[in-house]
C-alpha cells in the first residue's frame, strides 16, 4: 500500500498562483477599460477613429486571424470579413498590435508616395525574425535607400536578360520531365523551378547536398511566416527560426569561400556585392554592405523570387484553364512567336517583348491573385486617413487585394479579362508590386519569369 503524503507547501503554492493569476486578470480588465474609455473620450471630441473591434486584452483578434490561416480561405478571409462589417476603413488588433486597413486608391496613393514621411514599412515582429532586422522589407527609409542602391543591379537589363536565358534552360528541363507523371502539381513544380532559378542567379548553386539543404530550410521559413509566433520545440515558428539560422549558416560560409579567393570565379550577384565591397573600401564612395546585410537581402530574394512568383504562377494556370477564349488567344500568339524563335536554343528579353497580350494575361493574373494582398506601413506621427484619425505607432495596410477587385475601379473584377489592360490603368489601381520608392525591385525579373513559363508551357502542352 501507498501512503499519500500532503504537503501544505505544495497548497500555499497553489493558492498564491491563483491569487497572482487573479491579480493579472483584474489588472489586464482595468487597463482594457481605461483604454476603451479613452477611446470614448476621443469620439465624444468629435475625434473619430476607424471602425472595428480591438478583440481581447493583449491578443486582439489573433486568433481569429490565425484560425483565418488555417482554414481553407486562408489569411486574407479575415480582412474580407471585416472589410464586409466595417467598411474601406477599420481597425482591428493582430498580435498585440493595432492595425488599419484601407482600400481606396486616394489613400493608397497618399500612404505609398509618403511625401510627408508619416509613414515607413514594418512587417509583423515575427516575419522581421525570420527574414532578417537588415532585409529590405524591414529597413528604415534611409537604410532602405541604401541597400536599394546596391542591390538594384540585379535587376538591370543585362541581369534580366541573363535570366531570362536560365530561367528558359530550366523550364524546358522540368517540363520534359512532366511526361514522367501521370499528375503534375504545378505549384510544387514551380517552387522547384523558381527557387533553382534564384539560386542560380544569386549563388551559383545548381545541384548537390547544399542547395537541397537550403530548399528545404527556406520552405520551413516561409511556413514559418503565416504560422503562431510561438517559440517552443516543435512549432512551425520554432522550426522557421533554427532553418532561418541554418541558411546564415550556409551563407557564411559561402561568403567566407568567396572571400578567400576558393569560389571567386563565380560570375553571380553574390560575387558581384564583394566586388563592389572591395572597390568601395578602396575609393569609400559607395556604402559598404555588412555580412549581414547581404545574407539577408539574399535570404530575402530567394523567398521573394521562389515563393511570390511561384504563388503568381500557379494562379496564372488556373485562370486560363477556367477561360478558354483567352486561352486560345494567348496560344495563338504564343505559337507565332515559336515559329519565329525556331531556331533559338533559348528565348531572350527582345522575344518577351513581342508577347503583347500574354503580357496582359500576366497583369490580370496578378490583379485577381493579389499574391501580396496588403502592403503594411508603420504610422510615424498622427495623420488623417479617409476622414479617421490614425495615431502614431499604429499599423496601416493598404488592403490590395480589395482594390484589385474593385467594381468602382475595374468593370467586372471578378471577370478574367487581359483586354481590360488595352486601356491605361487609373492611377494606384494595380498594386501587384505597390508603387513609389519601394516598388518591388523584382518586377520585371517577376514579369519575365512569367513570360518565359507561360511560352514553354502552352507550345509543349495542350
Amino acid at each position: 500500500m501507498f501512503k499519500l503524503v500532503e504537503d501544505p507547501c505544495y497548497y500555499c503554492l497553489c493558492f498564491y498562483a491563483v491569487l497572482v493569476l487573479g491579480a493579472l486578470l483584474c489588472l489586464a480588465s482595468q487597463l482594457w477599460k481605461m483604454l476603451k474609455q479613452l477611446n470614448d473620450e476621443e469620439e465624444s471630441r468629435g475625434v473619430e477613429i476607424p471602425p472595428g473591434s480591438l478583440g481581447f486584452p493583449f491578443i486582439g483578434e489573433t486568433v481569429q486571424f490565425m484560425a483565418a490561416i488555417n482554414s481553407g480561405k486562408g489569411f486574407y478571409e479575415f480582412v474580407r470579413v471585416r472589410s464586409l462589417r466595417y467598411g474601406n476603413c477599420f481597425k482591428t488588433n493582430i498580435f498585440g498590435e493595432t492595425h488599419v486597413f484601407v482600400s481606396r486608391t486616394e489613400s493608397a496613393k497618399a500612404i505609398l508616395n509618403n511625401e510627408l514621411g508619416k509613414f515607413t514599412k514594418r512587417y509583423i515582429k515575427s516575419i522581421a525574425e525570420l527574414v532578417g532586422n537588415q532585409s529590405l522589407l524591414c529597413a528604415s527609409y534611409h537604410q532602405h535607400k541604401l541597400l536599394r542602391g546596391r542591390l538594384v543591379h540585379l535587376f538591370s537589363t543585362n541581369s534580366i536578360s541573363l535570366l531570362v536565358k536560365q530561367f528558359d534552360q530550366l523550364i524546358l528541363n522540368n517540363l520534359n520531365c512532366w511526361e514522367d507523371g501521370a499528375t503534375v502539381i504545378v505549384l510544387d513544380q514551380a517552387l522547384k523551378i523558381t527557387f533553382k532559378a534564384m539560386c542560380k542567379m544569386l549563388l551559383s548553386l545548381e545541384s548537390g547536398q547544399e542547395l537541397e539543404d537550403l530548399q528545404e530550410d527556406v520552405g520551413h521559413v516561409c511556413k514559418a511566416m503565416l504560422a503562431f509566433p510561438l517559440r517552443f520545440p516543435g512549432t512551425q515558428f520554432y522550426k522557421g527560426l533554427q532553418a532561418r539560422k541554418r541558411i546564415m549558416s550556409t551563407l557564411e560560409k559561402i561568403i567566407r569561400r568567396r572571400r578567400e579567393g576558393l569560389d571567386s570565379k563565380n560570375e553571380d550577384f553574390l560575387q558581384h556585392l564583394l566586388a563592389e565591397d572591395e572597390n568601395s573600401c578602396s575609393d569609400g564612395l559607395m556604402y559598404r554592405l555588412s555580412d549581414a546585410e547581404i545574407q539577408d537581402n539574399i535570404l530575402t530574394m530567394i523567398i521573394a523570387g521562389q515563393d511570390t512568383t511561384a504563388s503568381a504562377i500557379t494562379w496564372m494556370v488556373k485562370y486560363l484553364g477556367e477561360n478558354q477564349k483567352v486561352l486560345d488567344q494567348l496560344k495563338a500568339e504564343q505559337l507565332q512567336l515559336a515559329e519565329k524563335t525556331s531556331k533559338k536554343l533559348f528565348l531572350t528579353l527582345d522575344d518577351l517583348n513581342e508577347m503583347p497580350y500574354a503580357s496582359k494575361v500576366v497583369k490580370e493574373s496578378l490583379r485577381m491573385a493579389s499574391v501580396v494582398p496588403w502592403f503594411p506601413r508603420l504610422v510615424l506621427q498622427d495623420c488623417e486617413i479617409e476622414g479617421y484619425k490614425i495615431k502614431k505607432g499604429w499599423n496601416v495596410n493598404i488592403d490590395v487585394k480589395s482594390i484589385h477587385l474593385d467594381p468602382m475601379v475595374y468593370s467586372e473584377p471578378n471577370n478574367f479579362n487581359p483586354s481590360r489592360f488595352d486601356d491605361e490603368s487609373k492611377p494606384y489601381s494595380f498594386l501587384a508590386f505597390g508603387m513609389g520608392s519601394r516598388t518591388c525591385l523584382g518586377m520585371n525579373m517577376a514579369k519575365a519569369m512569367m513570360l518565359v513559363f507561360l511560352h514553354r508551357f502552352l507550345t509543349t502542352y495542350k
